[in-house]
This record gives C-alpha cells, sequence and structure tokens, in this order.
C-alpha cells in the first residue's frame, strides 16, 4: 500500500476525521480510498468486545479473564506472559479486533493506587520485561496493542486533570524505563497517553513526552491515541504529537482541525504524519483476517496455569501443603463468589469460572469439607456471621479462610484510602484463628494489604491476587501440594500505610501532586530508610529450598558497551520439585549524584528436581549500570566499582560479586559560572586547567587558617575545614572573597577557565 500516494488524495476533511474516532471503538473508514475501519477493544488481561461498537455501556462478548497484571507481574516469568499475550490474540482475531488495549505498564507509586491491579510493578525494570513480552505475545500473531497510559498516571484522584510534579530524572529513571523497554524491544502498534498532566501539560498535549521521547528519542513506530476522553484541545493535541482522539464521533473536533489548517495555525504536513502513522496500523490490522473461534478450554487451561505460578505464599509455619486432614472448614465468601477480576474498564464476561469451593471438594480426597461465609458482600459488620465461622472452625482440622478485597475498596476510578481488610474480615480472621491454630488465609486482591493485626496468629498466607477466572483451580493445586508455589511479590507490603514512599505527598491537591520522593518508590525508599516491611519486594516462600553458591562473571573489569554476564549455580536442596526466582540487583559503591541503594537489573526463573543443581545466567546491559544525568541530559556511566547482589528478593542477599567498570563515554562539559569548586574538580576537564589554581588555594588556607593550633589537634586543619566549605560554593564566589590578592577580576579569571575548558572539547 503506497500511503504518501493515499493521503495525496484525501481531503482535508478525510484526514481530520481519520485522527478521529468514528465511534466508541473505531476510526472513520474512507470508503471511497478504500481505508477500512480499525477496531479496538479494552484490555489487557481479557477482550472486553462490546457487540455495538458505538457503546461503551454493552456487556462485552463471552472472552477469557486471565489475571491481573499484579498476578502475571508475580510470575517473572516472560514467556508464560508471551503466551498469554498469544492466546489473547487468538482471542481478539475471533472477536473481530484489531487491537487490544494493554498492557498497563505505569508504576505502582503508592499502594492506595485504585488501578494498581492494572499495572505490573513498583519496579520499572520488570514492568518493561513483562510490558515487552505480552506485547511481543499479542503481535506475534498480527494484533496490535495499546502500551497504557503514557505517563506518570499513578492515582485516581482528578485523574482527568491533576498535574503530577516530577523532575527529569525521576521521570526517566522511574515512570518512562518500562514504557521505553517495551517500545524499543517490542514496537507496540500504539501508546496511549493518560488523562492527567504532567509538570502542567496534558499528556494528551505534551510534546516533549510524545514527540521529543517517544517518537524521536525512542524511535516509536506506532501511532499515539488518547485515553478516552483525555484530549481537551485537539490542535494543541496534534502539536503534542497525539495522532488519533477517542471515543468518536467527534464533529466539533474535525472542524477545529480543519479550521486550524486553513487559517495556517497548524502545519498540514504535521497532520498528514498523524494520518501516515494512522493508516499505517489501519493496514497493517487489516493484514490479519478476522473471525473464527478461539479454543475456551485451551485458554482456561493457560489462565489456571498463569494464577498458579503468580500466586506467592507469604507465610507457612509448615501447614501446608495440605495433607491427611479430614476436616477441612472453609470461611469467606470468596471460596463460593470468586472475586478475580477488577471493576472498571478491564471487567471481563468470563467463559467460566472456577468456584474456589468446588474445586477444594474436587481436591480434597474424601475430607469432609463445611463452608459458611464470614462476611458480607457490603461494609456492614455482622457478629452472628464470625460466630457461625468460629463454631464451624473450633472443631476442623484445619480453617482455610478466602478473604477478598471488596470492589467498593478497590477499583478502577477511585483510590483506595487504607491497606486494611474490612472490618468484619479482619475480626473474622482474628476469631477464627483464635479457637483454631491450623487457619490458612487465602488473598483475593490488587495491590498490598496491612496484616499486622492478625498475621502472627495464622500459620500460613497465601497471596492469590485477582486471579483470573481459572484462580479457584490454582488456589487448590497450592493449598494440596500439587503444584510447588513459585511466585514472587512484584510489589513491596509495608508494615503500615505511613511507612510508603509517597505518604506525604499524596494524592495531592489544588490540582498537582508533587512526586516528592523522586526516585525513592518501593523498595528503593525502604532500603534508604533501612524500614522495615511486611514482605519485602521479590518475596516468595515455596515447599522446597533453594541453595545458591559459585557467583561469578564474565569479566572483572569490563567496558560499559560491552556489559557483563553473571552467573550463579541453584541447587535444590529440599524434596520437591520446584522453581526458584534468581534476582540480581546493582549497588554503585560511588556515584556523582545519589542513587538508590540497589537497583533490580535482571533475573531468571529456573525449575529444578530434588537435589538437582543449575547453573543460571543473567546479561546486564549499559543500562544496568547507568543513571540519567539531568544536566548532561543523557544516560552516563561513570567509572568505578560496582556490586552485583544475587537474591531470593530485595531483602534476602545470597551471593555477591565486586566488579569494575570503565566508562566509554566521552561527555560534553557542562561547567558555567556558576559551577561549584566540587564540579570543578570532578570534571577531568575542569580539573586539569583548574587543578593548579586549586592547589595553589589549598596552599593558602593552610597558612592563612593553620598554623598548629592546638584547640585542633594538628596543623592546618581549620584549613582544610575551608577548603571543604569551599568546595561547595560556585568557583566564582569563593575568587570573589579573593578579589583584592587576584591579578585580574574573578569574571576574568572564570571565562579563561571556561574558555580552555571548551578549546579542550572542541579539539
Amino acid at each position: 500500500m503506497d500511503i504518501n500516494n493515499l493521503i495525496k488524495q484525501m481531503t482535508l476533511e478525510e484526514k481530520a476525521a481519520l485522527c478521529t474516532g468514528a465511534s466508541a471503538w473505531s476510526t472513520t473508514p474512507v470508503e471511497r480510498l478504500g481505508i477500512p475501519e480499525m477496531i479496538v477493544s479494552d484490555g489487557p488481561h481479557g477482550v472486553r468486545r462490546v457487540p455495538d461498537i458505538h457503546s461503551m455501556a454493552n456487556e462485552s462478548l463471552p472472552a477469557t479473564c486471565f489475571p491481573t497484571a499484579s498476578c502475571t507481574a508475580s510470575t517473572w516469568d516472560v514467556n508464560l506472559i508471551r503466551k498469554m499475550g498469544e492466546a489473547l490474540a487468538e482471542e481478539c482475531i475471533a472477536l473481530n479486533v484489531d487491537i487490544l488495549l494493554g498492557p498497563g505498564a505505569n508504576m505502582k507509586r503508592s499502594p492506595l493506587g485504585g488501578r494498581n491491579f492494572e499495572y505490573f510493578s513498583e519496579d520499572p525494570f520488570l514492568a518493561g520485561e513483562m510490558a515487552a513480552n505480552f506485547i511481543d505475545g499479542v503481535q506475534s500473531k498480527g494484533v496490535g496493542t495499546s502500551l497504557k497510559h503514557y505517563a506518570a498516571n499513578n492515582q485516581e484522584f482528578q485523574r482527568f486533570s491533576i498535574s503530577a510534579e516530577v523532575d527529569e530524572r525521576t521521570l526517566r529513571e522511574i515512570y518512562l524505563p518500562a514504557f521505553e523497554k517495551a517500545v524499543k524491544q517490542a514496537q507496540p502498534w500504539t501508546v496511549m497517553c493518560s488523562y492527567n498532566k504532567v509538570n502542567g501539560t496534558f499528556a494528551s498535549e505534551h510534546r516533549h513526552l510524545l514527540t521529543e521521547i517517544l517518537k524521536n528519542e525512542w524511535g516509536f513506530e506506532g501511532l499515539v491515541v488518547s485515553d478516552w476522553g483525555a484530549v481537551r484541545d485537539r490542535v494543541a493535541a496534534l502539536k503534542g504529537g497525539l495522532d488519533w482522539e477517542m471515543p468518536g464521533p467527534q464533529e466539533r473536533r474535525v472542524q477545529a482541525v480543519v479550521a486550524a489548517v486553513r487559517d495556517g495555525e497548524l502545519d498540514e504536513a504535521l497532520l498528514d504524519e498523524s494520518v501516515r502513522r494512522i493508516l499505517r496500523i489501519v493496514f497493517k490490522a487489516k493484514e490479519t483476517s478476522k473471525g473464527g473461534t478461539f479454543d475456551v478450554d485451551a485458554h482456561h487451561e493457560l489462565a489456571h496455569r498463569i494464577a498458579t505460578e503468580g500466586m506467592v505464599l507469604l507465610k507457612n509455619n509448615g501447614l501446608l501443603p495440605l495433607k491427611g486432614q479430614q476436616h477441612i472448614a472453609v470461611i469467606g465468601r470468596a471460596a463460593e463468589q470468586a472475586h478475580f477480576q477488577g471493576g472498571g474498564s478491564s471487567h471481563i464476561n468470563p467463559t467460566k469460572v472456577a468456584v474456589p469451593f468446588k474445586e477444594l471438594q474436587t481436591q480434597a480426597e474424601g475430607a469432609e469439607l463445611t463452608y459458611v461465609e464470614g462476611y458480607p458482600i457490603d461494609n456492614s459488620f455482622r457478629q452472628d456471621m464470625i460466630d457461625q465461622a468460629v463454631k464451624l472452625a473450633q472443631p476442623a482440622d484445619v480453617a482455610v479462610l478466602y478473604i477478598a478485597l471488596p470492589t467498593f475498596k478497590e477499583s478502577e476510578g477511585y483510590d483506595r484510602t487504607d491497606l486494611d481488610l474490612t472490618e468484619q474480615q479482619v475480626a473474622l480472621i482474628k476469631a477464627v484463628a483464635k479457637v483454631q491454630p491450623k487457619t490458612v488465609v487465602i488473598l483475593n486482591n490488587g495491590a498490598s494489604v496491612a496484616m499486622s493485626a492478625w498475621i502472627d496468629d495464622v500459620a500460613a498466607v497465601l497471596e492469590g491476587w485477582m486471579m483470573g477466572q481459572a484462580g479457584g483451580i490454582a488456589i487448590a493445586d497450592v493449598l494440596f501440594g500439587k503444584v510447588n508455589p513459585c511466585g514472587k511479590l512484584a510489589e513491596t507490603f509495608p508494615l503500615k500505610l505511613s511507612d510508603t514512599p509517597a505518604y506525604l505527598n499524596w494524592p495531592g491537591g489544588a490540582g498537582e501532586v508533587h512526586y516528592g520522593e523522586g526516585l525513592f518508590i518501593g523498595y528503593r525508599y525502604y532500603d534508604a530508610k533501612e524500614m522495615p516491611v511486611l514482605f519485602p519486594f521479590g518475596h516468595g516462600l515455596s515447599y522446597t529450598t533453594f541453595k545458591y553458591s559459585n557467583a561469578r562473571a564474565s569479566a572483572k573489569n569490563f567496558k560499559d558497551v560491552d556489559g557483563l554476564t553473571v552467573m550463579v549455580d541453584i541447587t535444590n536442596t529440599g524434596e520437591f520439585a520446584g522453581k526458584e526466582i534468581v534476582q540480581v540487583y546493582v549497588h554503585d559503591q560511588k556515584s556523582g549524584l545519589v542513587r538508590p541503594q540497589k537497583e533490580l537489573k535482571g533475573f531468571t526463573k529456573v525449575e529444578l528436581q530434588p537435589g538437582e543443581t543449575k547453573s543460571v545466567s543473567v546479561r546486564l546491559d549499559f543500562r544496568a549500570f547507568a543513571y540519567y544525568h539531568p544536566e548532561y541530559k543523557q544516560w552516563i556511566t561513570e567509572d568505578g566499582d560496582f556490586d552485583i547482589l544475587i537474591a531470593a528478593s530485595a531483602a534476602d542477599i545470597r551471593q555477591s560479586l565486586t566488579v569494575t567498570l570503565e566508562s566509554t563515554l566521552k561527555l560534553p562539559c557542562i561547567l558555567d559560572k556558576e559551577s561549584t569548586v566540587r564540579e570543578w574538580m570532578t570534571d577531568p576537564r575542569g580539573k586539569a586547567v583548574f587543578g593548579p589554581f586549586y592547589a595553589q588555594m589549598e596552599t593558602e588556607a593552610r597558612k592563612m587558617f593553620g598554623g598548629g593550633d592546638e584547640r585542633y589537634g594538628n596543623e592546618g586543619t581549620i584549613g582544610m575545614d575551608i577548603m571543604e566549605m569551599f568546595n561547595d560554593m560556585p568557583l566564582l564566589s569563593v575568587l570573589m572573597f579573593q578579589q583584592s590578592a587576584l591579578p585580574m577580576h574573578p569574571e576574568d579569571i572564570v571565562n579563561g577557565l571556561l574558555a580552555q575548558v571548551h578549546s579542550m572539547d572542541n579539539s
């Protein structure tokens, strides 16, 4: 298809219309030129295809409800999420969907975020790996994806208008890398902008984000689509880089674009670029024939497998796996009414649902199972229900509590106000555990919850997440040891809300939310504060044990461009076959700017039989050692030593290595009149021209303020203190204090030094 020729044949009105939706879920076709419509559908953990593309309210067609992102991320299994993507694509093809709106790659800045169940992690590396492989899976079948919500979409409070106030370095290191990795590695067909503003500009109009970074810097080849209703000014959005506005029809928007071109306000060449991007994707989508059916049972089984791999055994005092229990008391309405997905735009009409209680009965091998509801659907407190549960649990061999965080506490559209279960649920757990020490709590929720009030009283806790339509089978598999749990947390579970990084800056007000914690979200914050948590990032127990040994690297000294391969031997030292998730963190021993204590830069998942040993390897690239420098406006590395920390969780380092990096970067000089003495001495060119002058300053300081004053113990101490004070003052200011003793004006001296530095840059 000659798209450029097609654009030449289109009228201005047709171009403007193409850049706006024709319905709630489709592009505008141009029949006279053979330009078809393209249909999109909500995702990301299932295909929410409504029969009427002009409606946003219809019940969707049946589709597989896979586990939500908080569960899939806890698998740490890129191959498995790729298979999920392939299955989703097969359902898109059967349901006549060209693009699935997902995955969500935003960071979990606070556990209160109402949409956290749709997002992968608090860590950008893990989120980026999961997003890229999801996209690869879907697009391998000829169906597109929409990476969302770009960018800094981390809360529901005032989500249509709030301005996320975040510095460039924090954006680059925390809130953009997952998008960057997904774009560069997988090239999603579309990227969806978020509702919110970023530093005062709507994401839909944000040229720095949409054009300069996404399209120009990262090389994004697809189209940028708005979140539904995110565009305020269509012309400004086109100028910013927003190609396609949804939903439609929006005749007023179309006419605004036409008028802007005719009035000279909008360059038609810019409009043509958006048209070109849209047409490329429209015709790409039509290369895949739609229709047919999908294998409902096979996809249900895949959803079962993902849920099993994503469940995290948080605590186990030897009770699990269950074996030999003759009477199991099953308590909690989530056992009969499976809680497996979140509320909002991602809500799927499942093809079928595994009922947890029935799945327990299937696997219980003749044991007696009894059931009571335990807690109501609403937020009322019912002591009678607790009393019934206690009566059931006390004579049983074990009590299994299914506790689901209700939708009125967690959903798209609003943020959580606390980390707590309902009052009834907490009272229920405490009451049952008091009479039955062999109590297992199974949680169904999308993000971390507080447990301090009851966790010491129960024998085991299984995090089941929003587990998808087959999650009921997965829970039974884990409880009875049919499957050894292997999921690990993709987010930190804090002890209490006030411990969380964004606590003092959440959710903002007066139209702004300040990301005051900067780089330090999730485990980065808890590391820096040396703060205890309930369960650390990367935590997850198994029915077996693993030994880490023989850690090694491909080189002790290496260049940043060459990267590094880290290897370690993992041995299954227990009695069960199992899978271990090996995490690799990097610690920079010394850097020019503050860095987190450690950051996840690689991981792998290994399956081992009892007694088996395997050697695993993890590749670390340039970015594993780099940080974004806002003055250089690029990612930089620095010469020096790095600790490679090989871990079972962020708080469980099993092996470590120290390696030495040689930076190959030739950075431009950023010294200016306001640069401090320390900055002059840190920059190699600055040190070369200023070093002799600095040595003279140091000698004079010793003479003036040293002299063996007995109050300070040794000669020159005061002089050294003065130099330390001078180090963090602008060189120009330091020279101003000594102006009378200088041969020329301080400004002339600094200008001369800068000229020498820049001449070295140009030589």
